[in-house]
């Protein structure tokens, strides 16, 4: 996975939650490693308001995408 460092984006499920309430969210990040009642609800949200889904092996890899030193289950990417 490339990284996402300069990306405008949110890191975790809470907080990709809250873009994709407010209509920020262009894209959102899952990881397939990640708990499904965690990400579901977020799965869900995203299919409702059309915005395109993309899986990613692990939270490992997607937080060091991200440059986390943890894990992440979800990030919205957001439009630039």
């Amino acid at each position: 996975m490339k990284s996402l460092q300069k990306t405008p984006k949110f890191v975790g499920v809470k907080q990709s939650k809250k873009a994709l309430l407010e209509g920020s969210a262009v894209r959102l990040l899952v990881a397939r490693d990640a708990q499904p009642a965690l990400v579901e609800p977020l799965i869900e949200l995203a299919a409702q308001k059309e915005i395109p889904i993309e899986w990613v092996d692990t939270m490992k890899s997607l937080g060091e995408a991200c440059s986390v030193k943890v894990g992440a289950a979800a990030v919205a990417l957001l439009s630039e």
